[in-house]
């Protein structure tokens, strides 16, 4: 089971391919990310709860900017160093999806 990231400037059509809106994509964390995230109540307040380990879960800016603070504090906790890295990666992704008017961080799970 994994999680692997895109950061997308908007939403594609339905059937036309994602790729022209694709500013960046992660997808060497997702196991990592997968286990960091699997440790959060996905009935709790959090954002990052909402994320969905085996489908596709999308945030806009505004849940980013939020989730960013989240995934930022996750981080600082994390005694694993693969998972550390993979929620500082997610932070960083998170935080450049609240910068960008009109885009969206797609978590794709496995």
């Amino acid at each position: 089971m994994g999680i692997e990231l895109e950061l997308h400037s908007g939403r594609h059509a339905r059937r036309g391919s994602s790729r022209g809106t694709l500013l960046r994509g992660s997808y060497q964390h997702g196991e990592a990310l997968a286990r960091a995230l699997s440790r959060l109540d996905r009935q709790g307040s959090s954002k990052l709860g909402w994320v969905d380990p085996y489908g596709d879960t999308l945030f806009n800016e505004q849940e980013a900017q939020v989730a960013s603070a989240e995934a930022a504090a996750l981080a600082k906790g994390c005694d694993d160093e693969r998972q550390r890295v993979a929620l500082l990666d997610l932070a960083e992704l998170l935080e450049s999806c609240a910068a960008t008017p009109g885009s969206y961080l797609w978590f794709m799970g496995d």
